[in-house]
Order: C-alpha cells, then structure tokens, then sequence
C-alpha cells in the first residue's frame, strides 16, 4: 500500500463522525482526494499529502484549485520524518509550497485535527 492510502486509511479511522467521500476525478485536475461532511452540514475538501523532508509537492493544477477555492479547503500532510500529521487552511498553499513544513499549521494531530473539522 502507498503511503498516501495508508494515510488515508488512518484519517477514515480517526475520523469516525465525518462522512467522507474520496473523489477519484480525472477530467479535473487538481481536485483535492477527499469530500468531507460534519454532523453541523459543513461540506469541506482535503487534498492529502505525505512529505519525506521539509518539501510538500503539489502540481499547479492542485494550487490553482486552492487559490481559487479558499474557503473550507485544506491540506493534511503527514511527515514520515516526525510521524506527525498537520493541518493547513487551504488558502496557505503558496506559503505551504515555498516554506514547506517550516509553516505553523492550523492544526497538529489527527485527534485535534478530528476536533477542528467538527466544529467548521
């Protein structure tokens, strides 16, 4: 299994009562990897990503997805350096893509994560 998936798989099981929905779209690139939906009916995207180092890789299609779609957009990088899993404002990507993992996230941990993403 890719690291990604396994990633994924993790989120899904840390994430009990958010319904996601994985969005396997090839006509529209750039299209974050998951459909989130909270129990107060907020719908959110998260494009997930695993950084080796410091560097997360997105394509252009992928930033030009979060510049224009700032709102209840995010990214979820888990470093395999750290094992730790952040959290970013889709609205961060240029910062994110230049400054790599130095940048604060909104947010660290899956459980504290889990938490932010009840309450958007």
């Amino acid at each position: 299994m890719k690291p990604e998936s396994k990633f994924w798989q993790e989120v899904k099981k840390s994430t009990p009562n958010i319904r996601w929905t994985r969005l396997e779209n090839l006509s529209s690139f750039g299209t974050p990897d998951v459909l989130g939906y909270n129990k107060n009916g907020v719908f959110f995207t998260v494009e997930l990503k695993v950084a080796v180092r410091n560097k997360v890789r997105f394509s252009p299609h992928q930033i030009a997805f979060h510049v224009l779609h700032p709102k209840n957009s995010f990214i979820l990088v888990k470093s395999l350096a750290s094992s730790s899993s952040r959290l970013y404002e889709g609205k961060k990507i240029l910062e994110l893509d230049a400054r790599g993992l130095s940048l604060d996230a909104c947010c660290l941990e899956l459980e504290p994560i889990y938490q932010y993403f009840q309450k958007l």
